[in-house]
């Protein structure tokens, strides 16, 4: 019986208890990328395993579960430490972790554990008391709670993927729905713009104005609705406008509705923008827009990695600087689809040696990753996007050539 049958009926057989880990399959494999794809199915399981709530569908935000814990990415929305579940950013990327799985190997049965596992524990966190309806931060039966753009674009290419990957026209129908709210959230302030926070309308940010471009630019390529295309090409104009750099390319994180930029930059805006780059030198065929790609991966190559001599093996790695993990798996997206266009292996092979590097000499004992890619990261605490970034990462670079 071939490696993805037996995960198919381990994943049916799982699925009937729903709360139960995925078993994985532990045997060694041959090539470099049937290596990277065991080592994201492990992490997968181990999310099961150590996040699930029992006796739900949904998922803790820390292993160990701590209630001292408060989330420090809200848009000033203290967080109780009552809560007994993930906020809807660290589940959602459970999504985009089977999601990578899925596109990766074609096994459907990756499909099966998101439509019985995740899509009903997504439903948690659906709002259709306020319109248009969206997916609010923290699960609806709590009360209200922020809805964010971001959020929702994250979760918008996701299904937009899936119905890419799977043919499947329901996964097009939630991506369209939740379009809806996105175009909710702009206005002519700024010139237009993609709001951060539904309910704290202060900012339009590069991480709801760069993917919403990706999310726009893939629902072209699902659609060919030419209304998606001319979307993804202003947001990609507004973030370059407003929020780019012009010393090195890449983008800063948010502008506040009096001009005033804040600077600071993170993998994953420049990496959305490099994606849309590429993404609309595909449709255009304009050498400018690949250009830009060029140069956002040429400057986040010299920001984003470092330099690093192991003392294991006393070998000189460029690899990853510490920091949130999900923003570098977003950073990933980006680089992988400019290899599609211009075959330049460098950053995907510094990309490849971090991920090597980091399961060798940065995972816990217990199989769980922190935000540190030379080391363990002796705190406790494990993210629960953490982990669920390392699977997307993993499942993506082992389907390269």
């Amino acid at each position: 019986m071939c490696i993805y049958a037996i995960r198919r009926w381990v994943y049916l057989i799982t699925l009937l208890t729903f709360i139960q880990p995925a078993q994985g399959i532990s045997q060694e494999y041959g090539s470099v990328g049937e290596v990277q794809l065991h080592r994201a199915q492990t992490v997968f399981d181990t999310i099961y395993a150590k996040y699930s709530a029992d006796n739900t569908l949904l998922l803790r935000e820390n292993y160990p579960d701590d209630d001292t814990y408060r989330a420090d990415y809200l848009a000033g929305e203290g967080s109780s430490s009552t809560n007994s579940y993930a906020y809807l950013w660290p589940f959602s990327g459970t999504l985009s972790a089977a999601n990578a799985l899925f596109e990766s190997t074609g096994d459907t049965a990756y499909l099966h554990w998101i439509d019985n596992r995740i899509l009903p524990g997504l439903q948690a966190y659906y709002d259709d008391t306020r319109q248009p309806a969206a997916y609010a931060s923290y699960i609806r039966s709590k009360g209200h709670s922020d809805r964010f753009y971001d959020d929702n674009i994250w979760l918008g290419i996701d299904f937009t993927e899936l119905y890419l990957h799977s043919g499947n026209r329901k996964y097009l129908d939630q991506a369209t729905e939740i379009w809806t709210f996105i175009i909710s959230g702009q206005d002519t302030l700024l010139g237009g713009g993609v709001y951060w926070c539904e309910q704290k309308k202060a900012s339009k940010n590069a991480c709801s104005n760069a993917p919403a471009a990706v999310f726009a630019l893939r629902l072209f390529e699902a659609t060919d609705d030419s209304i998606y295309f001319h979307r993804g090409k202003e947001w990609y104009a507004w973030t370059k406008k407003w929020l780019q750099d012009p010393d090195d390319g890449l983008y800063w994180d948010h502008v506040n509705l009096q001009g005033k930029v804040d600077k600071r930059k993170y993998p994953y805006n420049s990496g959305q923008m490099l994606q849309a780059a590429v993404l609309l030198y595909r449709v255009t065929g304009d050498s400018g827009y690949l250009a830009d790609a060029q140069r956002i991966a040429e400057s986040g190559y010299h920001l984003f990695f470092e330099t690093f001599t192991g003392s294991a093996d006393e070998k000189s790695h460029k690899i990853l600087k510490s920091g949130n993990n999900w923003f570098i798996a977003v950073m990933l997206r980006g680089y992988i689809q400019l290899f599609d266009v211009d075959g330049n292996r460098t950053y995907l092979d510094a990309f490849s040696e971090s991920l090597d590097y980091a399961w060798q000499h940065a995972r816990s004992a217990d199989g769980l990753f922190g935000q540190e890619w030379k080391d363990v990261n002796e705190e406790s605490r494990k993210w629960l996007l953490d982990q669920a970034a390392m699977v997307e990462m993993y499942a993506r670079i082992s389907n390269l050539p």
